[in-house]
């Protein structure tokens, strides 16, 4: 991927928007990781939502089944979501 693609330059600027947008609690909260792994996400389902609002987590969690399997790793890992309850989502399908 090079410095110019599209996909990489919406995605900073993603993250950057999030950055700019966010209290400095909710920038702890949630890392630079997640904000990149779920960029994509964001904009596909949630962008109706304003960057650092407590509507953006309610409508990533009711969206959860539609997250991509690299946002909802990130969120793992971040400890956003605990892989329990992703399984026990998935096997409610």
């Amino acid at each position: 991927m090079t410095l110019t693609s599209k996909s990489f330059r919406t995605a900073l600027a993603a993250a950057a928007a999030v950055l700019a947008s966010a209290t400095p609690q909710q920038a702890a909260a949630v890392s630079l990781g997640v904000k990149m792994a779920c960029a994509s996400d964001y904009y596909s389902y949630c962008s109706q939502h304003g960057l650092g609002t407590p509507g953006v987590r309610k409508c990533m969690r009711a969206n959860g089944h539609n997250l991509s399997n690299r946002c909802v790793t990130a969120l793992i890992k971040a400890g956003e979501v605990s892989k329990s309850e992703v399984e026990r989502r998935v096997a409610a399908r």
